[in-house]
């Protein structure tokens, strides 16, 4: 599995296990909701600025967002 698959996996996760929509997240990190949409299905390779402006929306490590497995812990 490619890294912006698991990118858009996780940020997928953390969404929606916070309750935010996909409109809302796009809207805090200014950017689109289609572009959005399309990294979470893995379809569009992030910039590291987009990466760390999604985990800062999200409240979450960058990091954690790059990993294969994510602990909800974290």
């Amino acid at each position: 599995m490619g890294l912006a698959v698991i990118f858009g996996r996780n940020v997928r996760e953390r969404r929606v296990s916070k309750g935010i929509t996909l409109e809302a997240l796009a809207h805090d990190v200014g950017l689109s909701y289609s572009y959005v949409g399309e990294l979470e299905r893995g379809r569009r390779n992030p910039t590291l600025k987009v990466i760390e402006q999604i985990a800062r929306a999200l409240e979450v490590d960058a990091l954690v967002l790059l990993q294969a497995e994510v602990s909800q812990s974290q």
